[in-house]
């Protein structure tokens, strides 16, 4: 998330800007009730004529100031509508004192004012949204090349781009062939495009796939023309599966946590390889579920939870709120996780949250 300062009537506010998932549900967990957010919206204007029906009216940009009444995640965590009432206003047409409902998605700017003074777990909720690395992944072989961002615990692929490449004597005939030339720029230029989309210090580029090729794009990239830096890129052997199912490859094995150390998707992997462990040598140092989750953080056992979106299906969207707020609060570690990805499945079929205990309680 892109966060800034800002001034409130509290003398403190920020900016912020969601880059993924993640970030649309640290919204959630933030903004409270009687806040004030700030931002561009539209509003559907009527003309009321003398003696005649109102029109259908017309839709007019407006900055507004919204007194929080509600917020809620729309379609699980794709969008979070934000609902209240206007206390200011940039237009005179548009009325205070109304309802109105915001709904912030990716890229969506807002301004939040607590209208007090930050309580120390808010900012840390923050910071925390502040904190994350994007990777982008390639795995890349001679004929094809799939490249994927990973922002927090979100994956996004990029359909697969093919060198047009055939015949048994490939490898003797690439070193003069003009096309992979165009296939490695091709490549590039989609990695360039995320790129000019994102902060690029927080991008890292890991390359992997079967043969040498992805060695002859790593040299590639570090050309002059790329003007992409050495300390961004990496390299991974054993994963020998290039295109979309390289990335899943990828994202099961053990090269994640060596690659992707710092990252939120190998922080998880961990996690769910730790649980494994321990149901299988029957430790009951883990728990699975809701209640049991919450019995665990009422007692501040929890050292580091996971959930999926799936628990929204059983869950009432505020108690899990309530839940991730207390288990930060005395400094144990939560990761949202969807299902765009393997980890996001596995923490599925676990019942969409669980969570690694302090010390057994049962």
């Amino acid at each position: 998330m892109i966060i800034k300062d800002a001034s409130g009537s509290a003398g403190k506010a920020y900016f912020l800007i969601p880059e993924d998932a993640d970030d649309l549900f640290t919204l959630r967990r933030t903004i409270q009730n009687g806040d004030l957010v700030i931002a561009d919206t539209t509003r559907v204007i009527k003309q009321v004529k003398e003696y005649a029906r109102p029109d259908k009216g017309e839709r007019v940009k407006v900055r507004i100031s919204l007194e929080v009444d509600k917020t809620s995640l729309d379609n699980v965590v794709d969008r979070l509508r934000i609902i209240g009432i206007i206390t200011n206003t940039d237009n005179e047409i548009v009325s205070k004192g109304t309802h109105h409902s915001l709904i912030a998605q990716v890229g969506y700017s807002i301004i939040l004012d607590k209208q007090r003074k930050w309580k120390d777990t808010e900012i840390n909720i923050l910071k925390k949204a502040r904190e994350g690395v994007n990777f982008i992944l390639i795995a890349i072989d001679r004929q094809e090349a799939a490249v994927a961002k990973v922002s927090g615990t979100n994956l996004k692929i990029i359909p697969n781009i093919y060198s047009g490449q055939t015949g048994k004597r490939y490898q003797q005939a690439i070193k003069n062939n003009p096309n992979i030339e165009i296939f490695f720029e091709d490549v590039a230029k989609t990695i360039r495009s995320i790129l000019d989309s994102d902060n690029h210090s927080k991008d890292r580029i890991v390359l992997f796939g079967p043969g040498e090729t992805k060695r002859r794009f790593y040299n590639y990239l570090l050309t002059e023309k790329q003007q992409i830096e050495k300390e961004t890129l990496s390299l991974v052997d054993g994963v020998d599966v290039a295109g979309e199912d390289g990335i899943f490859v990828f994202l099961r094995s053990s090269a994640i946590k060596e690659a992707m150390g710092s990252s939120k998707l190998a922080a998880v992997s961990s996690i769910l390889d730790e649980v494994m462990q321990l149901v299988h040598k029957g430790e009951k140092k883990y728990v699975m579920g809701m209640r049991e989750v919450a019995d665990a953080a009422s007692i501040k056992a929890i050292d580091s939870l996971v959930f999926s979106d799936s628990i929204f299906q059983t869950a009432d969207e505020n108690d899990l709120v309530r839940l991730l707020n207390l288990v930060e609060s005395y400094g144990a570690q939560t990761f949202a996780v969807d299902s765009s990805t393997d980890i996001g499945l596995r923490v599925s079929s676990l019942g969409g949250i669980v969570a690694l205990l302090r010390y057994t309680i049962r």
